[in-house]
Parts: structure tokens; C-alpha cells; sequence
């Protein structure tokens, strides 16, 4: 199961729809503390997360869940508008096991996500 965080619709429901087509069961929030409140009833395998968020950060989301005995060996994508290789470094840092930049490629994106999610957490 993926949990896919972001606030921009279009760009939420474009993870959505890609992962989808990949065979992830997926659960797509805007905003991190419905991400928390999903955690209560899932374990997802793959969190998909935007850096930029209200209230919480990306990255801060990441940070918590990677403390997290239940979450902490998930798999983690960053999607993000933020290009800087110091952004992409401070990702890493966070925890996130692959780094995307928007608009991300829908010819690819999903498949490079399977292969990231397999190499992690070894299932499908």
C-alpha cells in the first residue's frame, strides 16, 4: 500500500493515477496530519511525499515516520519542485530512499518507483 502526501490536486491525483498503474493500492491525502491519522488504521509500504506542505513539511513528515517502528523501514520518494542539489541532500538526509523533481515524467515515474519500492522493501 502507498500513501502519496501532497497539496496540489492536479499533481496528487497524477501520483495517484501513475502509481495505480503500477499495482499500488494507494491512499492520497493533501495534507500531513491526515497522513499521521491514516496511520492509525495502515502500514503503507511507499510513502510518496511533496517537500512543500501546510502545517508540516515533507521533510519533517519523513523524519517522523522514519522514528516510527512501523513506518521506519517503508519506502520513501520525495517529489518535489525543489532542484537545488542541496535540496536533494537535505532529502537524503531526511531519510528518503529516491529524490523526483516536478513535473516528474509520466512515461516513467511509475516504473522507477516499482523498482525503487522493490530494491527497499523486496515486495510487490
Amino acid at each position: 500500500m502507498a500513501l502519496v502526501v501532497d497539496d496540489n490536486r492536479i499533481n496528487l491525483d497524477l501520483i495517484d493515477f501513475l502509481l495505480k498503474e503500477e499495482g499500488f493500492q494507494v491512499i492520497a491525502v493533501s495534507r500531513p496530519e491526515d497522513a499521521l491519522r491514516v496511520l492509525d488504521q495502515f502500514t503503507p509500504d511507499l510513502f510518496v511525499l511533496d517537500v512543500q506542505l501546510p502545517g508540516m513539511s515533507g521533510l519533517d513528515l519523513l523524519r517522523t515516520l522514519r522514528t516510527r517502528p512501523d513506518t521506519g523501514k517503508s519506502c520513501a520518494v520525495i517529489v518535489t519542485s525543489y532542484a537545488m542539489e542541496t535540496d536533494k541532500q537535505k532529502a537524503f538526509a531526511a531519510g528518503c530512499d529516491a529524490y523526483f523533481t516536478k513535473p516528474v515524467d509520466t512515461r516513467t515515474f511509475g516504473a522507477e518507483v516499482r523498482l525503487i519500492f522493490n530494491r527497499i522493501v523486496g515486495r510487490v
